[in-house]
């Protein structure tokens, strides 16, 4: 294999013999003609992809796709039906809570026990025992036997044995969903750590934003199969789309021929959506976007302070009510940093004729938010804000620049100058 891979996964397979009972298996394997009791269950069915040394890959999918079993086989905890893997360097794996700790064993022995099983010699483990301590700093539980620790406090020990290893290749199954806020950062800030440092990550989680966060590349399995493969930010797009609505994303072109075709003279300056990445009913549909800056102006810069504006055509193909129109700023990692709808704020707009084209105007005060370029998600829907049916929804309708208005902005939220005050007093 290539030195540059680290995992090479090849026509893999993992299927499951189903019996409706017990004693079907035994007359299955007694039966003189070898007649089949069983229903064949694909928990993969031929996928394949290759991760390269030093990427994160993050690997996407609803319970039962197959993330955890095609992780096991990678491992070496399963064996595959058909197909192989390749692996090159050394795996530590963080596969499930516990996994591979004796419940009867103290903390302390498990990572001794862990140590071994990763092939380290106890002097080895001595030198690392004090680094895992005050990681998963869980004190004097570390002389209790595991089966007495909380949920918590096997995430924290579990996690700071598979990084205390050095491995080549960390793979991490949900594992940082558990624990309290405080120490899944810690562990996000160790797992940048990692990677700065060359170690290939797998990355399995169902949250989306930390994918966006940490990969470089993104495999979303789908009933046991690959359903998509390639840069984060698409393979999360799409994922989101079908998880919440049940639709995929498509590059299909919007078709008006139907409508009315009266000119909007003074909106000739909106940007068109024809071929962006989108999904929804399709009852309606987002035709221009764009944005007015704080002086009326179009512009793709908009100013912290300002009350800017954001505007959009659209068109309705049948008659609808209660339309919604969503906003959504993202940052460079995919992370939502600002969305705002106009059924958060009783405003939709009430009724949408058949073959109709309409204008939406937004007016917002822009926050402090980090200098720098946005993307912006618009959506179309009708309904309300807990029960709506997405019409039209557009992942990247247009980019846009936040300038900074007084230049003292540190991170994602400054506050205003007027919003914060200091006094001091001598004591």
């Amino acid at each position: 294999m290539n030195k540059d891979i680290a995992i090479k996964v090849e026509n893999l397979s993992k299927v499951y013999k189903l019996y409706n009972a017990p004693i079907d298996r035994m007359k299955e394997a007694l039966h003189p003609r070898k007649k089949s009791y069983h229903k064949e269950f694909y928990a993969l069915n031929d996928v394949s992809f290759e991760i390269k040394r030093g990427e994160c890959v993050g690997i996407l999918g609803k319970n039962g796709a197959g993330k955890s079993t095609i992780l096991k086989i990678i491992t070496g905890v399963l064996t595959p039906t058909s197909g192989q893997v390749t692996v090159n360097g050394k795996i530590s794996a963080l596969l499930e809570l516990g996994a591979g700790f004796n419940p009867e064993y103290t903390g302390m022995e498990n990572i001794y026990f862990q140590g071994n099983l990763m092939g380290f010699a106890r002097e080895e483990m001595d030198a690392k025992v004090q680094g895992i301590l005050e990681f998963a700093e869980i004190g004097a539980f570390i002389e209790q036997p595991v089966k007495n620790y909380s949920s918590g406090m096997f995430a924290r020990l579990a996690f700071a044995v598979a990084i205390s290893v050095e491995p080549d290749i960390l793979i991490v199954d949900e594992a940082l969903s558990v624990g309290d806020a405080a120490f899944q950062n810690k562990c996000m800030r160790k797992m940048i750590q990692i990677m700065e440092q060359g170690t290939t990550v797998l990355f399995v989680s169902h949250d989306t934003q930390a994918i966006n966060k940490f990969c470089t590349k993104a495999v979303w399995l789908k009933d046991g199969t690959k359903y998509m493969e390639g840069e984060t930010e698409d393979v999360t797009n799409a994922y989101m789309s079908f998880s919440v609505y049940g639709l995929d994303t498509t590059t299909e072109a919007i078709d008006v021929e139907a409508c009315s075709n009266n000119a909007l003279v003074n909106y000739d300056w909106l940007v068109s959506t024809d071929g962006l990445e989108c999904f929804g009913d399709g009852k309606a549909k987002i035709l221009r976007t764009g944005f007015l800056d704080g002086q009326g102006k179009p512009s793709s810069l908009i100013k912290q302070g300002d009350t800017v504006q954001f505007v959009c055509e659209m068109v309705a193909f049948e008659d609808l009510y209660d339309v919604g129109i969503g906003v959504m700023l993202k940052d460079r990692l995919n992370i939502e940093i600002i969305t705002f709808n106009s059924y958060m704020y009783s405003s939709p707009l009430t009724y949408m004729k058949k073959n109709t084209r309409y204008i939406a105007k937004v007016n917002f005060k822009v926050p402090k938010i980090f200098p720098t370029d946005y993307t912006v998600t618009v959506a179309l829907s009708d309904g309300t804000q807990l029960n709506h049916n997405q019409q039209h929804w557009i992942h990247v309708a247009a980019t846009i620049r936040v300038v900074s208005i007084d230049l003292i902005d540190a991170c994602i939220v400054t506050l205003y100058k007027n919003e914060v005050e200091y006094s001091y007093e001598q004591v």
